[in-house]
């Protein structure tokens, strides 16, 4: 199956867009994973779009590490000014794990656990992060949903993508008002600058993922790597 390139799918998308009547900036609510992987999403889209960042990542283990990803994103937001010039709202969804291992059945299907990212845990963890983060947007009415995720080089943009799409089209037969935004963040350049914005700002950047399996796996690679 060929691929598509989503970068070039968002370009398009925002090529077509205009001030509301009323000159307004259409809404956007984006689930962010951590401070440093929204930090060029902001800046790339926050001219565009009024954004309410949406953090939901039960995922995250242990427990000082979402809070210490949380208090990241959080300074961040007071400090950079496209954050502030364009009044980034932060909404906090609760942390609970037991939703992480529920979605993904971990604890029954013990295979996925040394599973590398991008395989099926991941999607099942995806899957659970962003139709949360959907429903949240439907329900409140954001015109359009999207997710910081495909900004890192490990994550598979085209799994995130489809998990979109369907969200979308499972919606009111595919008549939601909601739309879901397309992207491939890491292209042109997005990754790069996202950790020069990291750099600039002092941000702390993790070194896995965020679940315990992928923590587990990271020491793994790294002792290989020795």
């Amino acid at each position: 199956m060929e691929k598509i390139n989503y970068q070039k799918e968002l370009e398009k998308i925002i090529s077509q867009f205009s001030q509301n009547q009323d000159g307004t900036k259409p809404s956007l609510l984006l689930h962010a994973c951590c401070g440093p992987c929204s930090s060029y999403v902001i800046e790339y889209l926050s001219g565009i779009f009024d954004i309410t960042i949406y953090y939901y990542n039960p995922n995250i283990h242990p427990e000082n590490e979402y809070f210490r990803r949380l208090e990241e994103l959080k300074k961040f937001l007071t400090v950079f000014p496209d954050a502030l010039k364009n009044k980034v709202k932060l909404i906090v969804d609760d942390y609970n794990p037991e939703d992480f291992f529920a979605a993904t059945n971990v604890r029954n299907e013990v295979e996925l656990q040394k599973e590398r990212e991008r395989g099926e845990r991941c999607r099942r963890c995806y899957r659970l992060r962003m139709s949360r983060s959907w429903d949240f947007a439907c329900k409140n009415g954001f015109d359009w949903f999207t997710t910081t995720l495909s900004i890192s080089p490990h994550k598979d943009s085209q799994m995130i993508n489809e998990i979109g799409i369907a969200l979308e089209k499972a919606e009111n037969g595919g008549f939601a008002k909601t739309r879901f935004l397309l992207s491939d963040f890491k292209k042109k350049g997005g990754f790069l600058r996202s950790t020069q914005l990291s750099d600039e700002y002092g941000l702390w950047r993790q070194d896995y993922c965020g679940c315990v399996f992928s923590m587990q796996n990271n020491k793994i690679e790294e002792n290989e790597n020795r």
